[in-house]
């Protein structure tokens, strides 16, 4: 069988994976595929991405880098991520790949207005949310963790969003039929959003924004989760390769 993809382009700060892991674990327990499905490639350090062709699909984690920075390992990335839309290869995207996948199919990509949005966040699903393969379970509002400075500003050609928050009109974007991304975390668990808050406490206070408040306001957010699980479902076709919960 051919294996789902964990494309990491980046690495949670070692203060938070030393005592909670990181992005491939994360992804691992929110797909709940078997091990041997899962194969973990690092395009910021050099790792090459096979064919599109021989993958069942793609999860494009997030970073701490910028797209806007046009790095050379990162369009590459987006050069491949263009072959597999050719080919309707199922993508999922967050936060740096949910920006990447806009970017790399058409979109804009800069710095949101207002600055950071972190913490969990209430999102609302627009009308087109209520045909969508993936999102026709969300309800009207639900709860999920952000962390981001730069967002998608224009969506690509062709390209839906299909839920927003207060201050991000793009947090789930459809591309076409299996590619989809957020710029939501739906890997995140309460404790990860609190330690991503805590070690930003200084940033956060110089920014204007009261990270006691943003600790305060982190909740579970298991609407959000489920699209993982929804993903391997609804687009790979792989619910029965799940591993037990």
């Amino acid at each position: 069988m051919k294996p789902v993809l964990i494309v990491r382009t980046g690495r949670a700060p070692d203060v938070i994976s030393a005592r909670h892991g990181d992005f491939p674990r994360w992804f691992k327990l929110g797909l709940r595929l078997r091990e041997p499905l899962v194969r973990i490639l690092d395009v910021e350090n050099g790792d090459v991405l096979p064919a599109p062709s021989d993958c069942a699909g793609v999860i494009l984690t997030g970073s701490a880098s910028m797209v806007t920075e046009r790095l050379p390992w990162s369009e590459r990335t987006a050069g491949w991520i263009r072959d597999a839309m050719d080919i309707e290869l199922p993508m999922l995207g967050v936060c740096y790949g949910h920006q990447l996948m806009s970017h790399a199919l058409g979109g804009r990509v800069d710095y949101l207005p207002g600055g950071r949005e972190m913490g969990t966040v209430s999102l609302t699903t627009d009308a087109s949310a209520v045909d969508d393969l993936l999102a026709t379970d969300l309800p009207t509002t639900f709860r999920a963790h952000a962390t981001h400075e730069q967002s998608v500003l224009e969506l690509p050609p062709g390209a839906v969003s299909l839920a927003r928050s207060d201050r991000d009109p793009n947090h789930l974007v459809r591309y076409g039929k299996h590619a989809i991304s957020t710029q939501f975390h739906p890997e995140f668990s309460a404790e990860v959003m609190r330690a991503y808050i805590r070690r930003k406490d200084d940033v956060l206070r110089k920014e204007g924004q009261d990270p006691d408040a943003l600790l305060a306001a982190v909740a579970p957010t298991p609407k959000a989760t489920r699209l993982l699980r929804g993903f391997v479902s609804r687009h790979l076709a792989m619910e029965s390769e799940l591993s037990p919960a």
